[in-house]
C-alpha cells in the first residue's frame, strides 16, 4: 500500500517546537517498521530572537545567560511526546540548536490521544507500493501544540498565529497584522523562512507530492507561514515501492 508524507510532519513538528524558527534543517531516514531517525537542525534569524527575548522578559519567563532556544529542556519535552523514542538537542549558539531525533513509530507521531494521528503509515507488500501521508490542519495543529509545550503555544499566541489562536485568516492578512504589531521586518523574516527536509525511504519513491525526489529520496521546502497560518491544511504524501 501507500504512505504518505513522514517529512512534512517532521517539518510541521520542527517548527513548533522552534518557536518560529526562521532557518531549519531536516535529515534522516524513515525505516520499513515504521521507525525514523532524524538529525534536526534550528536557528532564529536575528529580528525574531529579538523579538522572542522581548516576549520572554515581558513573561518573566527570561533567565540571565540562557539560550532562547533551550535544547536540553527541549529534548525533555519532546522525548515525552507520543511516538518518540528519544530527543537529544544540544546548543550550537544560543539561538540555534541541532541534534538526533528518533521516532519510535511514525504512525503514533504527536499523536494526541486520537485513535489515528495526523501522519498515516502503510506497509506496502509485494504487489502494493507503500505509503506515508500527513495532513495538518488548524485543530490538530492546536493539539500538537498542547503536547509539546505551552510556552511554545503562549509565544505563538503573542504573534497571533493562527496555529496558536484557531483563528481563520489569509497569509496575506496574517502577515499585515504582524507587520503592523510588530514591524515589516519580523513579517518579512516569517514570509521568506522555510523548513528544509531531505528524507530516505526503505525503497523507490515513485512520487512525492508537495515536493521533488530522486532514487530513495524526497525532499521538501515547506514555507513558514504556510504552517503558521494553515489557510489551507497540509497535506504531503511520499509513495514508494
Amino acid at each position: 500500500m501507500m504512505k504518505k508524507c513522514l517529512i512534512t510532519a517532521i517539518f510541521s513538528f520542527m517548527c513548533l517546537f522552534v518557536c518560529l524558527s526562521c532557518a531549519a534543517r531536516v535529515s534522516g531516514s524513515l525505516l520499513a517498521d515504521g521507525k525514523a531517525d532524524i538529525t534536526i537542525y534550528a536557528a532564529l534569524e536575528p529580528r525574531m530572537a529579538m523579538l522572542i527575548g522581548t516576549l520572554a522578559d515581558a513573561a518573566g519567563a527570561a533567565q540571565p545567560g540562557a539560550p532562547l532556544l533551550n535544547g536540553p529542556s527541549l529534548s525533555a519535552a519532546i522525548s515525552e511526546s507520543p511516538g518518540v523514542a528519544s530527543a537529544s538537542l544540544a546548543n550550537k549558539t544560543p539561538t540555534a540548536v541541532e541534534g538526533p531525533l528518533k521516532i519510535s513509530q511514525i504512525g503514533d507521531f504527536l499523536a494526541s490521544g486520537r485513535e489515528q494521528g495526523f501522519i498515516s503509515f502503510e506497509q506496502g507488500t509485494a504487489s502494493r507500493d507503500s505509503r506515508c501521508a500527513v495532513s495538518l490542519d488548524l485543530v490538530s495543529g492546536q493539539e500538537i501544540l498542547g503536547l509539546i509545550s505551552p510556552e511554545i503555544g503562549a509565544y505563538l499566541a503573542a504573534l497571533m498565529a493562527p496555529i496558536a489562536t484557531g483563528e481563520e485568516m489569509a497569509k496575506a492578512e496574517y502577515v499585515a497584522l504582524v507587520a503592523s504589531v510588530y514591524g515589516r521586518g519580523i513579517a518579512d523574516e516569517i514570509s521568506r523562512a522555510a523548513i528544509l527536509a531531505s528524507i530516505d525511504f526503505p525503497g523507490q519513491v515513485r512520487s512525492a507530492r508537495g515536493g521533488t525526489f530522486s532514487g530513495r529520496r524526497a525532499e521538501f521546502s515547506i514555507p513558514l507561514l504556510d504552517i503558521l497560518v494553515l489557510e489551507a491544511p497540509l497535506d504531503y504524501e511520499v509513495i514508494w515501492r
